[in-house]
Order: structure tokens, then sequence, then C-alpha cells
């Protein structure tokens, strides 16, 4: 042992770092602040507390009981929130289910996780009916829906949920225990196998909330979060705990608004009407947002979006920017909780360049408080921090998952060497910029050179008349690999390229030295749209399955 371990008092209260502990400051400052369901229903912090307490003792007396798991099935809802608080509090696991996956990933994930009992929102329930008989533990479900009549289908529910809130008591004693116990669970979908469960503690969560507040709260302008905004999320709720921003905005004491399903016209509406001013999602759904504001003529302009789940392409950046929206990258993923870096720009730089703000808003950015972010070369040796030496992301944090649920083997190369492996190839400027390179599956080997898919997918996409761009690498018996891209042209514009085009785009490039020659694919398919995977990112292993043999 090193050091002197303090006194403590016997009367002390030895404080657990526990979710009920983030309700003791909004209930303080902002009890009468609301909290908003589409165009369907308000609350007040007090309010949405106090269901919180009734959401507890109805899932006490259907049987749940602290270590077991309970999955939510939902969209976007105060009802979500509700569960993000009263499941863990009660000492049960939180399974946000990724209602996006197929039928059986879903019976998978709900199986592998344990969980005994399932919220269940009535559009789901079809869906539900499929593969109820392959989920042998669940033993309790709970119908939720926003008509006044569920649709039970022919499954046999204890009862619909604001019923039993209404029957419960709102005076649940949310007890201590150890910080250290289980929270949440989910599942991230990779490019193979089975989906693997990622798990938080209380413990981690908090101090994400507590790092997110620190971090976007310390920038002085742009990207800044505040108690001042209004936050709404546009990425799920079941997707890496929507980035772990409603316990940071419950925290904060912020006005939040909660979407529901993601329709362009319900987001553009509640964005103008409840004045939202921050949010985040992929880039497909800001493509959205910004066509859906286009045929409305809607303004954005005072919206403060994070970009995450894939690069950001400069191209759709000043896109947002000339919409009016302070938009920027962050980094991160399902086994980092998930804040590790974002792009803030410095205050002396807001002035400059748009063109050279673009360059920094879509790196991933500076390391976020707490974070040990290291980029190694395979022998875990630190690259210079010169911004073109590449290795990978790795990492440490005090939330970053430990492992994967019931799979040691995958867990210990997740952790090899003591430090998170990302998989992310990148280059760290001088002065601590992030800039993701590529996966390190995703890296083209040709030539003797290795290509970045991203840059390449990056440039293409700034040809005009291009939508999007996928590049993979295909074999080939002189060069090693090949790029192949895949690209969407835009239906709208006349004056789409072709393949000529395209390739005369990157040359400009690869004479400027900005990349190789090896860089420029000699293949370019025209397609009608990309696959994506359930969170919206391009999905590379089916692009891989049908074009890689090619």
């Amino acid at each position: 042992m090193v050091g002197r371990l303090i006194q403590v008092a016997k009367s002390a209260y030895q404080y657990p770092l526990l979710f009920k502990q983030l309700w003791h400051t909004p209930l303080l400052h902002a009890a009468d602040q609301e909290i908003v369901y589409r165009d369907l229903k308000r609350f007040t912090y007090r309010q949405i507390e106090e269901r919180i307490g009734r959401l507890a003792s109805a899932l006490d007396k259907v049987g749940v009981r602290p270590g077991e798991t309970v999955g939510v099935l939902d969209w976007d809802s105060n009802r979500f929130l509700e569960a993000f608080f009263a499941i863990p509090m009660m000492g049960a696991v939180l399974q946000t289910v990724n209602v996006r996956l197929s039928p059986e990933q879903v019976a998978y994930t709900i199986n592998h996780a344990g969980a005994s009992t399932l919220l269940v929102n009535d559009e789901f329930v079809g869906l539900l009916e499929g593969i109820k008989p392959q989920l042998t533990k669940v033993r309790t479900l709970v119908v939720m829906s926003d008509q006044p009549s569920p649709q039970a289908g022919s499954l046999s529910f204890v009862g619909e949920y604001e019923s039993l809130l209404a029957a419960a008591s709102p005076d649940y004693a949310f007890p201590d225990f150890d910080e250290n116990t289980q929270a949440t669970t989910f599942y991230t979908t990779g490019t193979t196998g089975l989906p693997k469960g990622v798990y938080y503690s209380h413990r981690q969560l908090v101090l994400h909330t507590l790092c997110e507040l620190a971090f976007f709260g310390g920038a002085s302008q742009q990207g800044r979060f505040s108690r001042d905004d209004v936050y709404m999320p546009i990425t799920p709720m079941f997707h890496v705990h929507a980035w772990g921003f409603p316990w940071a905005a419950t925290l904060a004491g912020v006005k939040q608004v909660y979407p529901g399903r993601y329709d362009p016209a319900m987001l553009l509406k509640l964005i103008k009407t409840e004045k939202v001013t921050f949010t985040h999602g992929v880039p497909t759904i800001l493509q959205i947002l910004l066509n859906a504001a286009a045929a409305a003529k809607t303004d954005l302009a005072g919206l403060k979006m994070v970009i995450g789940g894939s690069a950001l392409p400069k191209t759709l950046a000043k896109q947002a920017l000339a919409a009016g929206i302070d938009i920027f990258a962050g980094y991160g993923m399902s086994e980092t909780g998930p804040i590790a870096a974002v792009a803030h720009v410095e205050s002396k730089d807001l002035s400059g360049n748009p063109d050279e703000q673009v360059e920094v808003r879509t790196k991933a950015g500076r390391a976020a408080p707490l974070v040990d972010l290291r980029i190694v070369d395979v022998d875990m040796k630190d690259v210079p921090h010169d911004g073109k030496s590449a290795g990978e992301i790795v990492l440490r944090s005090p939330w970053l998952t430990q492992g994967y649920f019931d799979d040691p083997e995958s867990s210990e190369q997740l952790w090899a060497g003591g430090y998170l492996h990302t998989s992310d190839v990148a280059v760290v400027t001088p002065d601590g910029y992030v800039h993701i390179t590529d996966r390190l599956k995703d890296v083209i080997k040709t030539g003797g050179e290795w290509v970045s898919s991203l840059q390449i997918e990056d440039l293409i996409t700034q040809c005009t008349g291009v939508v999007e761009a996928a590049v993979i690498g295909v074999k080939d018996d002189r060069w090693g690999e090949r790029p192949l891209a895949l690209v969407v042209k835009d239906s709208t514009n006349s004056n789409a390229p072709d393949d000529t085009i395209v390739k005369a785009h990157l040359k400009v490039f690869a004479d400027k030295g900005i990349i190789s020659r090896y860089a420029i694919p000699e293949t370019i398919l025209f397609i009608d749209k990309l696959p994506k995977t359930s969170v919206g990112k391009i999905n590379k292993m089916e692009l891989r399955k049908k074009y890689g043999g090619m």
C-alpha cells in the first residue's frame, strides 16, 4: 500500500455514485422544468421523478428483484427516460433492446442478457409474437402505448404501463448499494459473429455523466452544452444510452424533448416549437434533417449537433454550417460509453476560414477529461503526434466497459496489454487533435501502401452530384488489393457525374500529393443506395459480401 488512507467518522455518509444521486440538483434547481414527449405529453421534473418511483413500485410488485435484467423495447420517450433511472435505481439491470436488429438478433440479445421482464411498445407486439417461443427466460411482459387501447395481439401482459403506474406508490425507497453494481447492458453488432454485450456500472455512468457536462460545459463558445439549452436526442436511446445525454441533461436540469419514432416532419416541428438547441446523431440523420428542412423552408439556425457513429463528411458539414447548424464530430463506440473525444473548435479559430473550421469540426477531436488516449503501433509503442504517423487508438478511462458479457475470450482481446483496443487507425496532430484514417479491417493494402477508405470516400462525396460513397478493398493478383468505389448519385441533379468525372476529380488530389495514385479506384460502381446497419452506419460487411469478388 502507498500513502495514507483517510480517517472516516463513524457517522459519515459514504456517498456511492448511484443514479439516484443525479436527481438531487435538478429537483432543487429545476423542479418545474419541462420534459416533453412528441406533441403528446408534458411533464415537470418533479412529475417525472414521481413517475420513476411509481415505475419502481410497479416493477417490484410484478416480481422484479435486484440483479434481474429488465429489457425495454421503445422509441425515444418519457417512458424510456423513466426506465433509464427506475430500473438501475432498484438494483436491477436495464437492457436497452435494439429494435432495429433482425428478429433473430433481438431474440438472441434478450436471451443472452437473461432478461426476465420486458417493457414493450405495442408497435413491437408483432415482432415479439414472432420470437416469444424463443424467449425462455422472459416471464413478465408490460405493454406501453401512445393509444388509449394498446394492441396486445396474442401476448399475455401483466398490465399496461400507465395503468400500472397509476396504481403504484410514488414513494419507492431506492436503497444504497455498491456503486460498482451493474446498471445497464446493451449489444453491439460487429462485422462478424453474434452481437456482443457491453455493460456498465452505476459508478462508470455517473462519472461519464459528470465528464460529459464538464467537457461540453468547458467549451467557451462553439459546441457548448449548458443549463440554458433545450435537449433532444436524435440518437436512439437504445444505442449507447443516447450517448449518455439523457442522464447529463437531467443532472443539468435542462428542458428535454423526446421525439418518439424519428419522423423528419416531427423532428422539425419539435425543433421549432420547443426551441431545441442541442442534439446529436449519425450523418444519415443529419442529411435527412437537412433535406427535410430545405423542403419545408425551415430555419435551423441556433441548433448545435454532435455527429458520431461514423465519419462526418466535409461536404455534409459544410451543408450543415450553411444551414446555420453548429456542427461538429464526436468520437466513441459502444465499448467506451461512448464519449472519448469531441471536435470542439478553439475560440481563436472561430473567426477564421470556414474551410479550415470544417477541417477541425470533422476530426474525431480532442480527448475528453479523464481519457488516456494513445496511438500505438503493433508493439503497443506510441507513434509520434505529428499528424502523419498512424497507429491504433487504445484507451483507458473510468467508464470503459470492462469486457463483453459472458465472453471472456473476446474480453481479453479487447483489453490486450491493459488498454481497450478500438481497432480505429488514426493520427494525432501536435496540438492534440485526433483524426481517424480508417478501421483496421477497412484499410486497403495496395501497391505496397495503405490506402484510407474513409479519406477516399470523403473526397468522392466532394464531387458535385454525389450523395454518398463507400470504398472497399477487393483482391487483386498484382497489387494485393485495389479500392472499389460504390457511389450514390443525386437523382435530382441532371449533371450527376460518371466514373470518368469521379476519377478525374480524385486525380486532382493525387497530383497534389494529398492521396496516392494507388488510391484512385479502377472501378466505380453507381448504385441506388448504400446498405446501412441498424444505427445508420454504412454496412461494409454487406458490401464486401456482394462486391468483394469483383
